[in-house]
């Protein structure tokens, strides 16, 4: 969003676990020791003294030992600033054993240091640290005592030393200098290379973070050792073969010829070759060519096949002494990004090719799940991640302000994934010495992380081109060439760089939203990077009816585009007191950071609805946290809907949309925001709309001049023959007035096409004594069998707030168990749109929810995320309709 696309980009969804597992057989030849654990922390004047966890982090550290409260409590992130303003010292101390202090060569390694530091081992330093995406080693065999060896780690406040670097820089601003008032924030965070979105964003809290937030450990060894194994499958068309490029990255004590053994059993695939290992660090590569007997199994995103691995297996003698065994999962998989000539339109087509079929991107935006990278948890990854499964997505576009995320996200991602370079909206210094980290910093993560088959694309940056273009941070236009070239600097000629030439198995992308190769040939900022004839867009309008549909940009690709909602009760409620629970306190304007959010989504929500008006404080609080997910629903709903019936389309030469990511899938924090996954994971009714409007085969109905028309979307890689069956209903009666079905259509696999059209006004008159304010319509697809194909569908032919004989349901509601699971029954007494179920705080999801109830029963699952009772969820279940808030 007007936020970030981080650099390294989109990736798909499946299912599989594990990448880079690894043993060694010769662990005779290396030693390690973990000095992950208790270490203790102090502050610049030594008042404060703690024990703290490594890995992590001093606000963490803090809470664990009660110096402070949860830092996301009420205005905390305001209160606490004090903690970043400080420096703060990690110390520990370790005994190296003899035989750990004979070995021809130990590194002390840090995996993660956040950020800016001074490391030091017995008084002697080793070494300064200023990227936090960086691995650091240290060669100590020369420093290690008999007994207790003492390590510390100085940090620097963070926010001071970004302002010091600031002040240091030559001649010319680089802007943003500051945040936005109402985030709350620090500034200069573009002058250091830590997590962005750390000094606030206009969804997150300011936290600057410092700590070692990754694992540290003493390694020892004689001959060599393994820093990074990674894998990429090569196709060849023309001769219609596999082959596996295969690279290590070692660190050897001395120069020596021995030989490397590589393999895919499986596929019966093996190579021996001779090398000559150099002393220090060094990459080699070798190349695989994969047998043609077997069939090699490929790799497909979610809803569109499987996601086998197979086993790559590494092997380095020296003579006949086995020194390195290193095994990791290998996929196989292409992919590529599509920009030719369209048919009927000037511009460029944009689209993903896998294994050589167009897919249409379905999915969201992950930002940081949580301030303090330690406090995210294994469970609660794999639940955010397998949420997106869960709505149909095959796509996420991890933003570029956060973190290279730790490596379990990226092996369930090989699942479901995505990612980016962590460079924000804003310009960056191009100093030498802040450049040669970035391209270390590239090196590193593209290394570790290309093996995976769920990224599809890197990308440089996020919004950056844009910024320039259109001129965010009024930059005088005499200045503007400079600009222009450091931008050049940092993301063409050292991040693409390095990309392309570490991956030659992916597309890379300099900026997102872009014009892609129309941008490269305009010198790489583009006129114009929202032109929708190009590339990807970004589009935000908060002010124009959601609803209508023309005010979106028919674009090749949206990768970005929301409104905002504010989460549940029961997540606000741990953060929060009693004072807090109204939409106009302290704590409400507080905690939301995007400029005038609160009062826009009401503007936006009082277009269709009628607002709360509940005289009880808190009733009014909680139905207007329901109505503005009601409105943040049904928006996204309709633009998305938008987009996927577009893919097939050119019209005034736009169309041809082949993605639609939303903004944003998760929350950092207990606030407003544009997700559709609140903080701790309980899913908002975007997430449920997402299940359906995200569906393979999908009806999605609009008007266009007073007629309706009803396409049918398929991402199928089959045809199938449909109908759209209509049925109009009352908003005072739940029996149906009338059904219309249209004549059967041959859907191609990929594609949409209209399968029903009629004016309203004849459909209308054809119906009873239906009006625009008097009745509404369902649609969905069927088969010739009577069989249904995706989610039904709805068009209400009026506002809400002005229909006609809409009453209060009075849903009662019966939850029962059985082998299965946890059920809710619901009786309706009438129409009952947007019905949300919500059991407070025991964790869980529904199977539907924010449903419109046009049946007198309707029962939905309950999956719930720890043990309960039928008595818990009757007594914690409460049910709101959209006429129960009036």
């Amino acid at each position: 969003m007007a936020q970030v696309w981080t650099p390294l980009s989109w990736g798909l969804l499946w299912l599989v676990v594990g990448v880079l597992s690894a043993r060694s057989s010769a662990e005779e030849q290396r030693l390690e020791l973990s000095l992950n654990g208790k270490w203790r922390l102090s502050n610049s004047n030594g008042s404060l003294l703690l024990p703290a966890e490594v890995p992590g982090c001093v606000h963490s550290a803090l809470q664990r030992q009660q110096y402070i409260q949860d830092p996301y409590f009420r205005f905390n992130d305001v209160s606490y600033r004090w903690i970043a303003h400080d420096n703060w010292t990690y110390t520990t101390t370790f005994t190296a054993s003899p035989q750990i202090r004979v070995k021809q060569k130990a590194l002390l390694v840090f995996d993660g240091v956040d950020t800016a530091a001074s490391i030091s081992l017995n008084g002697i330093i080793l070494g300064k640290t200023d990227n936090m995406f960086r691995r650091y080693d240290f060669s100590v065999r020369d420093l290690l005592k008999d007994g207790e060896n003492v390590l510390e780690v100085a940090f620097l406040s963070p926010v001071l030393y970004a302002a010091q670097r600031r002040n240091a820089h030559p001649s010319y601003a680089v802007p943003p200098e500051c945040p936005p008032d109402v985030q709350k924030g620090e500034c200069h965070v573009n002058f250091i290379r830590k997590e962005q979105s750390s000094f606030s964003w206009d969804w997150g809290p300011s936290f600057p973070t410092m700590g070692l937030w990754k694992g540290v450990r003493l390694e020892a060894f004689d001959i060599l050792q393994l820093i990074q194994l990674s894998s990429l499958p090569l196709y060849n068309r023309s001769s219609s073969q596999w082959r596996l490029q295969v690279e290590l990255l070692v660190d050897a004590v001395q120069s020596f010829h021995g030989k490397v053994e590589i393999s895919v059993s499986e596929l019966n695939s093996k190579r021996a070759a001779p090398t000559t290992f150099l002393q220090g660090k060094f990459n080699y590569n070798f190349t695989l060519n994969i047998n043609q007997i077997r069939e090699v199994k490929l790799w497909w995103p979610s809803g569109l096949g499987d996601q086998p691995s197979y086993l790559l297996t590494v092997r380095a003698f020296l003579g006949n002494f086995l020194i390195l065994h290193k095994e990791s999962k290998v996929f196989f998989r292409t992919v590529e990004l599509i920009q030719e000539p369209v048919v009927g339109s000037p511009g460029l087509s944009f689209y993903f090719r896998v294994n050589g079929r167009p897919v249409f991107l379905k999915g969201s935006n992950w930002i940081p799940a949580h301030s303090f990278q330690d406090q995210v948890t294994p469970a609660s990854l794999r639940n955010l991640l397998q949420s997106a499964v869960d709505a149909n997505m095959n796509a996420l576009r991890v933003w570029g302000g956060g973190v290279y995320e730790q490596d379990l996200f990226y092996d369930i991602c090989d699942e479901l994934g995505v990612m980016d370079f962590m460079f924000a909206c804003a310009t960056y210094p191009t100093e030498d010495d802040f450049v040669q980290t970035v391209r270390e910093e590239v090196v590193q993560q593209v290394q570790r992380l290309k093996s995976h088959p769920s990224i599809i694309i890197w990308s440089g940056n996020n919004e950056n081109e844009a910024a320039l273009a259109t001129n965010w941070f009024n930059i005088p236009a005499s200045l503007k060439p400079t600009y222009v070239k450091d931008y050049v600097t940092l993301y063409v000629n050292s991040i693409r760089q390095i990309v392309q030439q570490e991956d030659p198995s992916r597309p890379f992308l300099v900026s997102s939203p872009t014009n892609g190769a129309e941008s490269e040939q305009e010198g790489w900022v583009a006129a114009n990077p929202y032109d929708p004839r190009y590339g990807d867009v970004h589009f935000y309008s908060y002010f124009l009816d959601c609803w209508d549909w023309k005010t979106f940009p028919r674009t090749r690709f949206a990768s970005e585009y929301g409104f905002q909602s504010w989460p549940s009760f029961s997540t606000l409620q741990p953060v929060s007191v009693q004072e807090d629970w109204s939409y106009s306190s302290n704590f409400s304007s507080h905690r939301q950071h995007h400029e005038d959010g609160n009062r826009q989504m009401l503007q936006q929500a009082a277009l269709h609805f009628i607002l709360p008006n509940s005289t009880f404080p808190l009733k009014r609080f909680t139905d207007t946290l329901y109505i503005t997910q009601v409105m943040q629903a049904e928006c996204v709903k309709t633009q998305t809907e938008f987009y996927r019936r577009s893919r097939s389309e050119i019209i005034e030469g736009k169309g041809h949309t082949m993605g639609a990511l939303y903004w944003q899938l998760n929350d950092i924090w207990q606030a407003p925001s544009w997700s559709s996954i609140e903080f701790g994971g309980k899913w908002k009714m975007l997430h449920h709309f997402a299940q359906n409007f995200f569906a393979a085969v999908l009806p999605v109905g609009f008007e266009d001049d007073d007629t309706l028309l009803v396409y049918a979307v398929s991402d199928l890689s089959r045809d199938l023959e449909l109908r759209a069956v209509v049925t109009v209903y009352s908003w005072a009666d739940l029996d149906s007035v009338c059904t219309l079905t249209s004549n059967p259509l041959l859907v191609s696999g990929g594609s949409a096409a209209v399968i029903y059209k009629q004016s309203v006004a004849a459909l209308l008159a054809g119906c009873g004594h239906c009006t625009r304010l008097t009745c509404l319509l369902t649609f969905h697809l069927q088969d010739e069998d009577g069989v249904q194909h995706g989610p039904t569908n709805r068009h209400f032919l009026c506002s809400p707030k002005d229909a006609v004989g809409l009453q209060r349901p009075n849903i009662t509601a019966k939850v029962q168990e059985d082998e299965s699971g946890f059920t809710v029954t619901l009786h309706s007494a009438a129409v009952a749109p947007f019905v949300w179920l919500d059991v407070g705080n025991v964790p869980g999801r529904f199977s539907s929810n924010g449903f419109l109830m046009v049946t007198r029963n309707v029962t939905v699952g309950f999956d719930a995320w720890r043990s309960t009772s039928v008595g818990e969820l009757s007594g914690s279940l409460t049910v709101t309709t959209l006429t129960d808030v009036y």
